[in-house]
């Protein structure tokens, strides 16, 4: 076993990707960052540099425990790596889930008459109607 590993294979290794070219893509495309710097497929990752992945909405964080470059297991996951995305990312991945109709699959059809009234809630939230001399009457 060696301490390095190519990053593009340990993400699909750590089962973080389905596919390696999947992998491979995200780094050319900056969603792969090691130490706050985007990096190339061919980048080498060592014991102890956290890898964050840009997965829409959210950033995930993880800490390489072990570089592997062949995939295992899903219960050898916890040993190759330690997640370490804050908090506040699934705070937002929670809202995101909660308000689902913002951010719409592509191809998924059109929105419904329900959908298309939460989105216009959602944009355009009730009026409130102050008569100015209502709000500033003074008894």
């Amino acid at each position: 076993m060696s301490d390095i590993a190519r990053i593009d294979k340990w993400l699909w290794a750590a089962r973080i990707f389905k596919t390696r070219s999947l992998a491979s893509n995200a780094c050319k495309n900056g969603r792969v960052s090691v130490g706050g710097i985007n990096r190339k497929p061919s980048h080498n990752v060592k014991v102890g540099d956290v890898v964050s992945v840009k997965k829409s909405p959210i950033t995930y964080s993880f800490k390489v425990l072990k570089t592997i470059e062949q995939r295992v297991g899903a219960k050898f996951i916890p040993e190759v790596y330690e997640n370490v995305t804050e908090a506040k990312q699934y705070e937002l991945l929670e809202m995101s889930r909660i308000s689902g109709f913002v951010d719409r699959a592509r191809g998924s059809g059109r929105p419904t008459k329900k959908d298309r009234r939460a989105m216009d809630a959602f944009i355009d939230p009730t009026d409130f109607n102050f008569d100015d001399d209502e709000m500033f009457d003074e008894e």
